[in-house]
């Protein structure tokens, strides 16, 4: 993949403010005005702009600000760790078919049918309910969720490439079937893979929101944007504008990773390569 260059501002402009958000999320005991967990009665539900509270309060008294920026790590590790754990799991599974025989294909192929039988958030809260509540069960739910996308398009990829000139030639040099796969396919489809992966961080991080605000992901009085949102949801009436900040938090990020992969996939098409399917 090419570097983004200054004359590229679809690219360079989200990829700058994913860097700066995932700093955030690093840097983010630093970064925090205050306590995530501390509150007092006698503050509780403060509108956005009250003094000392820039967000306002929730219903703890507790400063949604700081909220906010302490529960970056684990709503972008609820969101990252999946795709990761995805990408990998399908780069495997769709080379190793793509690359194998009729059996192996058809193998791959009926599995994703089974599994794309199931909307992507019933099947997450089935393996969450499966599972304790938390970040792990969390990040397997969405890592079973994502894997078939992912190796569907991988071995879309593979099957594109595998009779490619270079690879005949590499299977008739000796190198084995695994050494085609490492040193010859990957290589090539890599780009158009990391461009599909990073459009799936975004649904990634809404999944886990979602199962947050459902009890079946972090679990309160830790700091992740699910989760409060499900806290504030009973002053949805009584504060509107504070019980959206974590709504609109998600929803910022969602779009932001989204414009992030499609700048991605719109570089990888122009420098030759296909862009990646969508997903479910």
């Amino acid at each position: 993949m090419t570097r983004p260059s200054r004359r590229d501002p679809g690219l360079l402009v989200p990829l700058v403010l994913a860097t700066a958000l995932l700093a955030v999320a690093v840097a983010g005991p630093l970064l925090a005005p205050g306590s995530a967990t501390a509150g007092s009665l006698r503050q509780r539900l403060l509108d956005p702009g009250s003094p000392g509270h820039l967000l306002g309060t929730d219903g703890q008294g507790r400063d949604v600000l700081s909220r906010i920026v302490l529960g970056a790590r684990p709503s972008l590790a609820g969101g990252l760790l999946p795709v990761v754990v995805a990408t990998v799991a399908g780069t495997v599974l769709g080379t190793v078919a793509g690359l194998g025989g009729r059996v192996a294909a058809q193998l791959l192929l009926r599995t994703l049918d089974v599994l794309y039988a199931f909307p992507g958030v019933l099947l997450a809260i089935a393996v969450c309910s499966l599972c304790t509540p938390g970040l792990t069960a969390t990040v397997l739910a969405l890592s079973v969720v994502l894997t078939p996308a992912v190796a569907r398009v991988v071995f879309g990829e593979v099957r594109r490439v595998r009779s490619a000139e270079y690879l005949e030639a590499a299977r008739v040099s000796g190198q084995s079937r695994f050494g085609v796969g490492v040193f010859q396919v990957l290589p090539v489809i890599g780009p158009v893979v990391l461009a599909y992966a990073s459009s799936l961080v975004g649904l990634s991080v809404v999944y886990a929101a979602g199962l947050s605000f459902l009890g079946l992901g972090v679990a309160p009085p830790a700091p992740e944007w699910g989760a409060m949102l499900d806290e504030l949801r009973p002053a949805l009436f009584t504060h509107p504008t504070l019980a959206l900040v974590p709504a609109l938090t998600v929803l910022a990020v969602s779009v932001l990773f989204n414009v992030l992969g499609d700048a991605l996939a719109r570089r990888v098409a122009g420098t030759g390569g296909p862009r990646p399917a969508g997903h479910r």
